[in-house]
């Protein structure tokens, strides 16, 4: 594909996201979280795929970063949603979970 057309692409994925996830309420950003992670899952499976698939030193190099990356957005977005999920349940009178 053309640079230019890739360029439109991502642009246009910039403001359709800004403008999708400004517009939803705070009770749904725990299940939208969620879903985002399983989606970042998939995105792993692909950065993996991709430093596989690597003929360059570069493009191992940018698939390990892809990895690395995509590995980090999984756990620290399970990790969030797991922290949010904490704070909806109910305490003990002592105050311990």
């Amino acid at each position: 594909m053309e640079a230019a057309f890739l360029t439109f692409v991502f642009v246009l994925s910039i403001f359709l996201g800004f403008e999708l996830i400004s517009k939803v309420p705070s009770s749904l950003h725990t299940p939208l979280m969620s879903g985002s992670n399983a989606i970042s899952g998939i995105t792993l499976i692909g950065a993996v795929a991709s430093v596989r698939e690597g003929n360059t030193t570069v493009a191992i190099v940018l698939g390990v970063l892809a990895v690395a990356l995509a590995a980090v957005n999984v756990v620290g977005g399970y990790a969030v949603t797991n922290r949010m999920l904490r704070m909806f349940k109910k305490k003990d009178k002592r105050g311990a979970e």
